[in-house]
């Protein structure tokens, strides 16, 4: 298993070699590192590149069939660590075991998503989740199990507690956060694993004192952090701004000597922000037109209170069946080319 994964790697920077020159910086990637937060809980750790991610496949499919000129358009996203995301109710052992090996025989830092919340996302794109509470639980017990003593950094059931904030048909906010709780405590067992509950994005939620008892109800405290901007477009200040005045919301009922909570950010399609002609709403978020990829995936982002810059959504995948394009979570094509494109102009 991890010599399979090894190779495939060797092979992606043979791959990324054979279009040497055209692999640009991301969002800023090709700049000086700038120096680590001073508190920054992720500084120094080196984010693992799964050689099995939607771009590195869209780059090495596309050399194997002689389109140079699309290989070289993709190899900024396959030149960038990004999330895997495990979605399915199936058991997750196998997959996050042999990504939490692949990562640990590189000495890197994998980032993975649990998705997997009963209701999971009202419904909409990317209806689905685990069966009830119980099936969640032994699901993320697998998870957790997979990773054994292994470093890892997960991020937790993106939009599950702003949707059961503002209100999601069929579910029960006490009880979702309730699991989710449950959730943190299963992972927070395994001594490496970092976890960040999923907080929404900087244009959701504007009752923050709500957002942060949803939050705290929700295990924020036991958890390293909350994550912003999981798959949306909303620009790097903003999420950072928006993430300050939460972590500062958290602190106002969290016990005395607790540490300030701190936050990892989504910058995989931010370069451009939302569109500005979609103040909010479906269009604001949903493949919208003329994106750009972000700031390249950092654990030194010198922002208060950020451990790291991630490429959580992976950059080409749909958001679902809305705007031309296929369902969530698939491969497309004309997104990620766009979204280079617009980085490159």
């Amino acid at each position: 298993m991890r010599t399979r994964l090894h190779a495939r790697r060797s092979v992606q920077a043979t791959v990324l070699a054979a279009v040497a020159g055209t692999a640009v910086a991301c969002g800023g990637a090709d700049t000086p590192e700038t120096p680590a937060a001073e508190s920054g809980r992720l500084a120094g750790e080196e984010l693992w590149l799964n050689p099995e991610g939607h771009g590195p496949a869209a780059v090495q499919q596309a050399l194997a069939e002689g389109r140079t000129a699309d290989a070289e358009a993709l190899a900024p996203l396959a030149d960038q660590p990004t999330a895997t995301w495990i979605a399915t109710p199936d058991n997750p052992y196998p997959a996050v075991e042999e990504i939490s090996l692949a990562a640990a025989a590189e000495d890197e830092l994998p980032v993975l998503v649990a998705y997997n919340v009963p209701g999971r996302d009202c419904g909409s794109y990317s209806a689905g989740g685990a069966a009830g509470v119980d099936a969640y639980l032994s699901w993320i017990g697998s998870f957790a199990a997979a990773l054994g003593d292994r470093p890892a950094v997960v991020v937790l059931e993106p939009d599950a507690v702003p949707q059961a904030l503002v209100g999601c048909e069929g579910v029960d906010p006490a009880a979702r956060y309730q699991m989710l709780a449950q959730a943190v405590e299963i992972l927070d067992r395994q001594p490496e694993t970092r976890v960040y509950v999923d907080a929404g994005n900087a244009s959701w939620v504007d009752d923050l004192p709500a957002l942060a008892d949803a939050l705290r109800r929700s295990g924020v405290d036991r958890a390293d952090g909350f994550a912003l901007n999981v798959s949306n477009y909303e620009t790097t200040e903003a999420s950072a701004d928006y993430g300050l005045e939460l972590s500062r919301e958290l602190e106002q009922g969290a016990p005395e000597g607790t540490p300030p909570a701190h936050f990892v950010v989504d910058t995989s399609r931010n370069g451009a922000g939302p569109p500005e002609d979609a103040p909010g709403g479906e269009g604001r978020w949903c493949n919208p037109p003329d994106r750009e990829v972000g700031a390249a995936p950092t654990t030194s982002p010198d922002l208060d209170r950020v451990d790291a810059l991630l490429w959580v959504k992976q950059p080409g995948d749909s958001d679902g069946t809305c705007a031309g394009g296929p369902p969530a979570g698939q491969w497309w094509p004309e997104m990620a080319l766009e979204l280079v494109d617009g980085e490159d102009g």
